[in-house]
């Protein structure tokens, strides 16, 4: 015969069903039912240890993805500083301008792991487009564009004008990158202000899709934009 529950045994018995979890993930409660001696007759008892083990098991394995997580990231991220740190070095150290432009757009995308790099300068005196004067790569990579041309490329694809921007390349990036841009699949760009209004944008390709994306971090960019943008004054804009 089934002993019929009472009042309190019922709502216990409703709780727990409710929400088992609170059983399984209060260790006082899981130790004496575990503890608990089983009714002679011969019940069924449901296997407590074996549903603790699973439980922490699982968390054992969460724990473990997130602490893997954390390590990589830190190890990309102490990379991402130390290339960082080689470029700025080197930019420093360039004793022309000229110099200075190949070191930023030749020869950074292999120290920093992407594949291109183009330097955009708003002006009014000049034609939009590669700089005249250079040679053919320096003039690839060192472009031309009329005032309020960084704010507008900034834009495309809705994201607003800031100061560092990691998205999936522009259907527009022809406009950066020439012939090279049906390779470029991301892009990071990163607003330069050269003082008096002027405005600049340095600008990383890639052709990993992912290389750059709203859910990377900026702070070294960002680094790297000031750096950028303080040496162009001296080099454009001498005195001032």
């Amino acid at each position: 015969m089934v002993t019929k529950l009472d009042k309190k045994s019922h709502d216990l018995r409703a709780k727990i069903l409710a929400d088992p979890d609170a059983v399984l993930e209060d260790h006082d409660v899981m130790r004496a039912l575990i503890n608990a001696k089983p009714e002679s007759g011969g019940r069924k008892v449901v296997d407590l240890r074996g549903a603790l083990v699973d439980r922490l098991e699982t968390r054992l394995d969460k724990l473990e993805n997130t602490h893997r997580s954390v390590i990589a990231a830190a190890y990309e991220n102490l990379a991402g500083t130390s290339q960082i740190q080689k470029a700025v070095l080197m930019l420093l150290e360039q004793p022309r301008f000229v110099d200075f432009l190949r070191v930023l757009t030749l020869e950074t995308p292999d120290m920093v792991a992407v594949d291109f790099a183009r330097l955009c300068i708003e002006t009014d005196e000049a034609e939009p487009g590669p700089v005249q004067g250079l040679d053919r790569e320096l003039a690839e990579a060192m472009i031309v564009v009329p005032p309020g041309g960084v704010d507008a490329y900034l834009e495309l694809g809705g994201g607003g004008v800031r100061k560092v921007a990691l998205r999936q390349a522009a259907p527009e990036a022809d406009a950066i990158f020439g012939e090279a841009a049906r390779w470029v699949r991301s892009e990071a760009l990163v607003r330069l202000d050269l003082g008096k209004r002027r405005q600049g944008l340095l600008v990383f390709g890639a052709e990993d899709p992912h290389r750059f994306g709203p859910e990377h971090g900026v702070d070294l960019l960002s680094f790297f934009g000031g750096v950028v943008e303080r040496q162009l004054r001296h080099w454009l804009y001498p005195g001032e």
